[in-house]
């Protein structure tokens, strides 16, 4: 009898459902097809050009040539916890800080070194496609906890309090939140955070999206509200989002001072320092103001108001207003059971591919994100394409019948 080539462990995982989006819509362009990509979560904009002179000035200092510390140039570490407290008010030292290849890896060091075999993490719907498949990998279950668009896409705690079992070792908590935009209120963060803290529940919390928050929508961190958290908290966060700088692959995490250790030691084994050209990148992208940000904030609110106003238009689909992050997640469900182009919707992943075959726009369908009935659109795209993009899906779906 022979062993199954691949281990099951990962042979259980599946593809980033929006990388292959973004693969794909990339590859049709390449071909010379005028596709339109609302798939992957990244900014249109290029990263300031403090940021890429940094870079550009290290790239000749022999010292950046070598290896550097696994958890971090210690002057990135000192920096993001100074940038820590100035936009959030929590305060950490640097040894409380890893830096890591982007917050992906942030978020499997963290569940790899919180989460023992059969350990259960509550983790709310829709959730972004990455934390159920590395909670796995770690060994953890996810245990998921369903919302809709009737309360804002936001868990109650008498919902998180009915998946809490024995077993349950930590919760996710995000806001602002992929795929929804949605932003829990100060009071909201604040009881979510005390009952994790009754329950002795760590709170594994993703603030990359911080700075991308609209109208009266307040960001608030969940260590801050609940300061007795901090020995039980771990904070994600990254410059990809906030500073349009997806491809520096720079993240960290923030937590108790044995956790960083711990997920140090695993780092040290998996991948060693992070590019010493990204880590100073990053450096002065956190030293820096949030000029920057402000106006690629201010653009992400006028492309939010266009897209909610135009996919609330099409006949059978529903999008309520995001209050943060740059995505927009429509319900399509009104169009189940109807014919487009010949093809009998009946879940967003049908719709999905109908709208890529027929109209070249690419969109994520809601079973990426553990919801099925709705798609993710991306906003950070181009004035221009957006309102294309929407007006292509529109005359589409109106010819459903």
């Amino acid at each position: 009898m022979s062993l199954p080539r691949i281990s099951a462990r990962i042979g259980s995982i599946t593809e980033s459902a929006t990388l292959a989006v973004d693969a794909k819509a990339k590859a049709l362009k390449a071909a010379g097809r005028p596709v339109i990509g609302f798939g992957a979560g990244e900014p249109d904009f290029p990263t300031p050009d403090y940021i890429v002179e940094a870079a550009a000035a290290a790239c000749y200092e022999p010292k950046w040539h070598r290896y550097t510390p696994a958890g971090g140039i210690p002057a990135l570490k000192e920096a993001i916890a100074a940038k820590t407290l100035r936009d959030s008010g929590y305060e950490v030292a640097a040894g409380q800080v890893l830096v890591t290849n982007g917050g992906k890896q942030a978020l499997y060091n963290t569940f790899a070194t919180l989460l023992d075999p059969g350990d259960e993490a509550i983790l709310p719907a829709p959730y972004w496609t990455t934390y159920p498949e590395s909670i796995r990998l770690a060994g953890g279950v996810p245990v998921i906890v369903d919302t809709d668009e009737s309360t804002g896409y936001l868990a109650s705690i008498e919902q998180l309090e009915a998946a809490r079992t024995p077993k349950t070792k930590l919760l996710v908590f995000v806001s602002p939140s992929n795929p929804t935009g949605a932003v829990y209120p100060p009071e909201q963060v604040k009881a979510i955070g005390e009952w994790a803290l009754e329950h002795g529940i760590w709170v594994v919390t993703d603030e990359i999206y911080e700075h991308l928050v609209y109208g009266d929508a307040e960001f608030s961190s969940i260590v801050t509200q609940v300061p007795e958290l901090a020995d039980t908290c771990v904070v994600v966060n990254g410059v990809a989002k906030t500073y349009a700088m997806t491809g520096w692959r720079v993240g960290w995490m923030i937590g108790p001072a044995d956790v960083v250790k711990a997920a140090t030691n695993l780092q040290s084994h998996a991948t060693s320092n992070v590019a010493n050209v990204s880590q100073v990148a990053a450096l002065a992208a956190v030293s820096g103001d949030l000029s920057a940000v402000d106006q690629m904030r201010t653009a992400f609110d006028r492309r939010r108001l266009t897209i909610v106003e135009m996919l609330n238009s099409i006949p059978g689909v529903s999008c309520p207003e995001p209050q943060g992050a740059f995505y927009a997640y429509p319900s399509v469900k009104g169009l189940f059971g109807k014919s487009i182009k010949g093809t009998v919707i009946n879940s967003s992943a049908d719709l999905a591919g109908v709208i890529l075959d027929e109209v070249e726009v690419a969109v994520v369908p809601g079973e990426a994100f553990g919801t099925n009935g709705y798609l993710r659109l991306s906003y950070a795209l181009s004035d221009a394409d957006l309102v294309e993009g929407v007006d292509r899906i529109k005359g589409l779906l109106e010819t459903a019948d």
